[in-house]
């Protein structure tokens, strides 16, 4: 081939949304959840080869190797390489929150299906929080049980607490208390479960890829992002849904249909989800520009050295 592409990058710019916005839309397309490992390996192997050697393996073209990638970033982790666990990929995302939303939005009255509800939605998050950690930020099994159960709780809190206090208000307001939880929840699930980024930081590197350390305020800074881009995601469907659905019920549309909310509403979040979270998971870039000044003063005096203005870090997702 007389020009190289470079597979380490998005193939769209990434310092603009929507060049961030087509990366995530192909990365967390639900289709790539159904790639059986031989597939995925498959991928991987063209994708390594041209690394490697700079050329496309014979009989496939520019195109092929544009959709190995696409696969490959969909299931492998851009830092470590290793393939992710199916339902902790961005991939799972849209599927299996429309199923968890939906039935947290029809199913929200009761005790025992706000707990469970809550309980399958904290387990999920909690698996794709660790498994989208930066780098190699591996953490004892101890500390991620311990995560798991404060997020979990946290959750459970929230919503059966506000699910009392709205008791006495218009049904609408009571439709919105799983959006309350969830968001509730996402701000402790997610910290508690990359807590090893915060207590010794993640990598960060200069413009040319120079490693200058880890810091500290680079993961609060990922990690703040990432809980903003959660909540945004998560609002679209936990806010217009229950909207559409009050005024369906209002009308008295469903009244012969008493089976029909959950379905209805686990769609119209599929719908959303569809749009929402690559829309959302773009807003800020993956591998995220610090200035040198807000790290570390061993960073800033190893990126003296360099001359180096600008640090990168990888967020997470």
């Amino acid at each position: 081939m007389s020009d190289q592409v470079d597979l380490n990058a998005p193939r769209w710019d990434q310092s603009r949304y929507w060049g961030r916005a087509k990366y995530f839309f192909t990365t967390t397309n639900p289709l790539n959840v159904f790639k059986s490992n031989d597939e995925l390996d498959r991928c991987k192997h063209i994708v390594d080869t041209y690394k490697k050697d700079n050329r496309i393996i014979d009989g496939l073209t520019l195109n092929d190797l544009y959709k190995a990638k696409d696969v490959v970033d969909s299931a492998f982790h851009p830092e470590t390489g290793e393939k992710m666990i199916i339902f902790g990929r961005m991939s799972a995302q849209v599927p299996m929150n429309m199923l968890i939303t939906g039935c947290m939005l029809t199913f929200y009255k009761t005790t025992p299906a706000v707990v469970f509800w809550q309980w399958a939605n904290q387990s999920f998050n909690s698996l794709v929080n660790y498994t989208n950690r930066s780098g190699n930020s591996a953490m004892p099994l101890d500390e991620v049980a311990k995560s798991y159960v404060l997020a979990t709780s946290g959750a459970l809190v929230t919503a059966l607490g506000l699910n009392k206090l709205v008791k006495r208000l218009p049904t609408l307001v009571g439709r919105f208390v799983p959006f309350a939880a969830v968001a509730a929840a996402n701000c402790i699930n997610i910290p508690l479960m990359r807590k090893k980024e915060l207590d010794t930081g993640i990598e960060v590197y200069d413009e040319n890829k120079r490693f200058l350390g880890e810091s500290k305020s680079a993961a609060y800074r990922g990690i703040g992002a990432v809980v903003f881009s959660r909540i945004v995601m998560a609002s679209p469907g936990m806010v217009v849904t229950p909207v559409i659905m009050e005024a369906i019920e209002r009308k008295g549309l469903l009244r012969n249909f008493k089976w029909a909310p959950a379905p209805i509403q686990t769609v119209l979040c599929g719908i959303i989800l569809t749009l929402a979270t690559p829309m959302c998971c773009a807003l800020f870039p993956q591998v995220s520009p610090i200035s040198i000044d807000k790290l570390e003063p061993e960073l800033q005096r190893t990126a003296a050295k360099y001359n180096s203005q600008i640090g990168y870090y990888n967020k997470g997702l």
